[in-house]
């Protein structure tokens, strides 16, 4: 009887953690392009995590603001409580927001129930406190599980990772170290990853990041990719 049980549980384990192989950038960009933000070829996304920030994001803004530039904030749902004013100077600056979960957590550690209410509660504070419905869905860490992907689907979401990223959380990250990771990766069509929040990550982080990112724009620019949001990069 115990060898059943044991066989049922790891059918079940496996079931929920199939999709986290997508979370190998070489697997994903082969057998999910879509889920690795790859678009238009000459587009770019950008894409900004952890926030909002209430030193952070604002110069985020300025700096994309600057720029003529739009980007995607994926925003989590415990961090825009304590700073709704941000998500909604994000929107009534042009930028589009979307859902990043409620709290910063890997989803393999989650069971279903818990996911779902994760996910559920972080799309529907998102959408009261800024007054637009979210379109698209990353999980922490990028690591998407059975029930994510469920979520997500019964809420109108559209799971996308990336194809770039700067590695701006690393204790080493300089605004150099930033913009050297993500050129290595960057390339039309793709979907660049970075953080304008250190909820998360090393303390002060984002100073790296917001370094480095007028000069990936104008990397960008001079290769002649266009930079924007999610939703302008028709993302397959």
């Amino acid at each position: 009887m115990i060898r059943p049980v044991l066989a049922g549980a790891a059918v079940a384990l496996a079931a929920h953690a199939l999709p986290a192989v997508t979370t190998f950038r070489p697997v994903r960009e082969r057998i999910a392009p879509g889920l690795s933000g790859i678009g238009e070829p000459s587009r770019i996304a950008l894409t900004i995590d952890d926030g909002p920030h209430p030193v952070a994001t604002p110069r985020f803004l300025d700096v994309l603001a600057r720029g003529g530039v739009h980007a995607t904030f994926f925003l989590l749902g415990q961090e825009l409580v304590r700073h709704p004013e941000l998500g909604k100077e994000i929107v009534a600056a042009g930028h589009e927001i979307a859902v990043h979960g409620w709290t910063h957590r890997m989803l393999l550690l989650r069971g279903p129930i818990s996911t779902r209410r994760d996910i559920t509660r972080a799309h529907e504070h998102i959408a009261e406190v800024t007054g637009v419905t979210p379109r698209w869905y990353r999980p922490p860490y990028g690591v998407l599980t059975t029930a994510a992907a469920l979520t997500a689907r019964e809420l109108g979401l559209t799971p996308v990772l990336w194809t770039a990223w700067g590695r701006d959380w690393e204790k080493r990250a300089n605004p150099d170290h930033v913009y050297d990771t993500v050129v290595k990766g960057l390339h039309g069509g793709g979907t660049i990853l970075l953080h304008d929040s250190d909820c998360t990550s090393v303390p002060g982080s984002w100073a790296a990041t917001l370094g480095a990112l007028p000069r990936i724009l104008a990397e960008c620019d001079h290769r002649g990719l266009k930079v924007g949001p999610l939703r302008s990069h028709q993302v397959n």
